[in-house]
């Protein structure tokens, strides 16, 4: 039996930091006026043990989990019911295109600003980089760290881009540090000045803590089956487990049909969560139509949700190289600066001219533009812990809206991009992005009449 250790273990260390997150936490004042989350605190811990090698662990034995907690979370999420709808709120159809309009634009303007940092890092570099190094930012940034690792392999072996998964990876994670030194310090002076819709919490010492006192904290969840019978949040997981096989199976049935196309990195493992999302989505519609949706606690599922984004936090930044970083780390800080700095001007600008949700809305795809969703649903927790606003319903419409709006990058130019002028690929990107304005513009307009206004001061 020993040799079925070595997985088990890693899993209990990743979820060993979340616990000495929490702890430190709770007593250091520094974390507390930072709301730096316990996922941040111990994934950074664990990724300076892992780097100064005081562990039998290694990088690569995390990469797999942070690529399925990261699934696992918007399976999850898809699960949970529609929410019902708060006055004054707009419909989760059009908050969710205004989220992946403007994540359509990051994925783009990211590409560009990392292929400029890269080629001003050559002009001084003694050995001058790939600029596909740049340009592989956002997807590490944009999409997480399953895509990076994805694209950055394909790269490598039909391109030889050398180092391209390594780099990947890396943005992958630092994209995770940027939304959280950069988002958390935002979202707390978005408490201070009541900017948000009223859903969250205020800056109680619960709140800075991270922890509740015994007598106030809340409670969360049913049971929906008889612990005589099945625990309740075991049967819960055991809807995920299905709804995982179902997609492996679609996905298996499928492949023969798209083998030698474009659609074959489509309907690859890479793109996992989509196709989950989507079985998910069937599953609660199928369930609902049959009256057994009562059958499925909304509040179970908000924290397997909850917990599955914690664990792929820690995880990604377990996965960080820690020897390519060193040697590279000039031009990786530099792409990861700069992409951070266009990224929070563009969301959080675009996000407060937004009268209902802005807040929450410029936060969360702030936070899904740096690292992946899971990390603009940890942001949006501190806004909204609960999840009790529409837009964490709008990331599900944003899910699967992206890869659409994005197709001719995702889907056609990503996989064979090496192989294309580079051009003509500032010349598509560019009229991307231009064109991806000028929606977001006419969309905030139909969202709120005044949009083109500057928001009041508060």
């Amino acid at each position: 039996m020993a040799q079925t250790f070595p997985g088990i273990l890693s899993f209990a260390f990743l979820a060993a930091l979340l616990v000495l997150g929490t702890i430190i936490r709770a007593n250091v004042r520094l974390a507390q006026i930072n709301l730096v989350p316990a996922s941040l605190i111990g994934g950074t811990l664990g990724f300076g043990l892992i780097a100064l090698d005081l562990l039998t662990f290694k990088a690569a034995d995390f990469t797999a989990f942070a690529f399925h907690f990261f699934t696992l979370s918007f399976m999850s999420l898809v699960l949970t019911s529609r929410a019902k709808p708060v006055s004054g709120e707009q419909s989760v159809a059009l908050g969710g295109l205004w989220l992946s309009l403007i994540w359509v634009i990051c994925l783009v303007l990211q590409a560009l600003v990392g292929l400029a940092a890269i080629s001003a890092y050559n002009t001084i570099a003694s050995e001058p980089l790939s600029g596909f190094l740049g340009l592989i930012a956002t997807h590490g940034f944009t999409q997480g760290p399953g895509q990076a690792l994805a694209l950055g392999d394909l790269w490598a072996t039909e391109y030889n881009i050398e180092h391209a998964v390594d780099f990947g990876l890396i943005y992958a994670s630092l994209g995770f540090v940027a939304a959280f030194v950069v988002g958390v310090p935002i979202a707390r002076w978005m408490l201070k000045n009541n900017l948000h819709s009223g859903t969250g919490g205020a800056l109680d010492q619960d709140f800075e803590r991270g922890l509740y006192a015994g007598h106030a904290a809340p409670t969360s969840g049913k049971l929906i089956t008889h612990s005589a019978n099945v625990d309740s949040f075991a049967f819960h997981i055991g809807l995920l487990g299905c709804a995982y096989l179902a997609t492996d199976q679609y996905l298996t049935f499928v492949h023969p049909f798209v083998a030698g196309t474009h659609f074959e990195n489509i309907f690859s493992y890479n793109l996992f969560f989509f196709h989950g999302l989507i079985i998910c989505a069937g599953l609660r519609a199928l369930l609902d139509r049959l009256n057994l949706g009562q059958f499925v606690d909304d509040d179970t599922q908000k924290r397997i949700t909850g917990s599955s984004v914690d664990l792929m936090v820690t995880a990604s930044l377990l996965s960080i190289n820690f020897a390519l970083l060193t040697e590279f780390w000039q031009p990786i800080l530099l792409v990861a600066i700069l992409v951070t700095l266009v990224t929070a001007a563009l969301c959080f600008t675009a996000g407060l001219r937004l009268k209902t949700l802005g807040a929450e809305r410029g936060l969360t795809i702030f936070g899904c533009c740096c690292g992946s969703t899971g990390s603009g649903i940890l942001l949006l927790r501190i806004l909204d812990p609960n999840l009790a606003s529409s837009v964490a319903k709008e990331l599900a419409f944003f899910n699967i809206a992206i890869l659409f709006l994005s197709f001719h990058v995702l889907a056609i130019m990503a996989p064979i991009l090496p192989s294309i002028p580079v051009a003509w690929i500032i010349l598509i990107y560019l009229a991307t992005a231009g064109l991806g304005l000028i929606l977001v513009r006419l969309l905030g307009s139909k969202m709120n009449p005044d949009y083109s206004q500057k928001p009041e001061a508060s």
